[in-house]
């Protein structure tokens, strides 16, 4: 067991951390952060926006949730209502589109899931036609690549590129992207745990290949129904190949080398999660009978009566990795079911940056290189905008 620092400039300042390194039998790491908070400056320097309502006419958008940024900081927003994706530039200009609804090469029936490469290959999941869609850099559709079955369901959840190229990394247990059900006679494979796998995408159909095994709660029978307050599960890829992951109700970031040679490194913070209480769980309960919709009433109250609730609350909400090797979580807020607390920023050597406080950022919907940041904002008739960033040097990586 040995005391280290860390020293790192941020800002024009020096910031030196302390850190309680122990070397286990099989070489993992577990650093210990720091427990008191150190506040970020939230500003950000705003470059441009795309999707106001007065702007040109491509930016009229539908429904956006996914953005990615590539290499040459390059953005892409996936538009999913016209099933389509607009590439543009540094400047906020389009350069051209990518896809289209339709049954042909390089058209979506049910496109969600969009993964950027570095070089600006892009990769969109496509449940319509059960395959990954994949365009070279200039936008020209390539090819198609089956998505592997074998179960009664097919989850898709989110992705991220393999900054190695030709794959993706996914997650099982994380927030779904949509949930189909295929045929009833497959059998329902049941998880012992959540794995972090890498879907190759060389062959003419996808290969699974495990990164990490995350813990699974025996309190969770089927992925999506998880307990009230229970752990997520948090994953972000590191520019490396290396994979960040969260899957426990304590403050616990775990690292996993490419390779399959297990976690490496835990990033662990002082902060002890919550007890959950019988008043805590009679509050959710009323909070979620009050949000019931018209005609709804029936099965969402014997829904919300059959709620199952985990022991403790989860103090991790949210993980993002930037385009540098930074790991960004978000803790819980005031109330436990608040997800927008403050803001965490650390990187996978275990140096502590700094934290910004409730309500001040919101989480990056996308990083890019040079501390390009995208958040996706909402108007008052809910008209999707996206707004690009630079972060201040005091939280980039170099």
């Amino acid at each position: 067991m040995t005391w280290v620092s860390i020293a790192a400039a941020r800002g024009g300042c020096a910031v030196i951390v302390a850190l309680l390194v122990v070397h286990t039998a099989n070489a993992q790491e577990i650093i210990e952060l720091p427990p008191e908070n150190r506040w970020l400056d939230p500003q950000f320097e705003e470059l441009y926006r795309v999707g106001v309502l007065r702007g040109e006419a491509w930016e009229q958008f539908g429904f956006v949730r996914r953005v990615a940024f590539d290499g040459a900081g390059q953005l892409y927003v996936f538009d999913k209502s016209a099933r389509r994706i607009f590439v543009v530039n540094q400047r906020g200009q389009l350069r051209r589109t990518i896809g289209g609804p339709g049954e042909g090469p390089g058209e979506f029936r049910r496109p969600d899931g969009l993964a950027v490469m570095r070089d600006g290959r892009v990769v969109i999941a496509d449940i319509g036609h059960l395959a990954f869609h994949i365009f070279n850099p200039d936008g020209e559709y390539e090819r198609r690549v089956r998505m592997s079955l074998g179960s009664a369901i097919l989850t898709l959840n989110e992705y991220m590129p393999d900054p190695r190229g030709n794959a993706v990394v996914t997650a099982v247990g994380s927030q779904p992207l949509v949930i189909k059900w295929l045929d009833e006679g497959q059998d329902n494979k049941s998880h012992l745990s959540l794995p972090i796998e890498r879907l190759l995408l060389t062959g003419d159909v996808v290969a699974k290949e495990t990164i990490a095994e995350g813990w699974l709660s025996a309190e969770t029978d089927w992925l999506p129904d998880r307990p009230v307050f229970g752990p997520r599960m948090l994953v972000g890829v590191l520019p490396d190949g290396n994979v960040a992951f969260s899957d426990s109700s304590a403050y616990t970031i775990k690292i996993t080398r490419p390779g399959g040679v297990g976690v490496s490194r835990l990033l662990r913070r002082p902060l002890e999660p919550i007890p959950v209480t019988n008043r805590m769980i009679a509050f959710e309960k009323e909070r979620q009978r009050g949000r019931i919709p018209p005609g709804m009433e029936r099965h969402a109250r014997q829904r919300i009566a059959t709620l199952r609730f985990f022991d403790e609350v989860a103090i991790l909400r949210d993980l993002k990795t930037g385009w540098s090797g930074e790991i960004w979580v978000q803790r819980h807020g005031a109330e436990p079911v608040d997800d927008g607390g403050p803001i965490d920023v650390l990187t996978m050597e275990g140096l502590y940056i700094g934290s910004y406080r409730t309500g001040t950022v919101k989480m990056p919907d996308a990083f890019g290189p040079d501390g390009l940041v995208a958040f996706i904002e909402l108007g008052n008739l809910d008209e999707p905008t996206v707004v690009v960033k630079r972060l201040p040097m005091q939280v980039r990586l170099r």
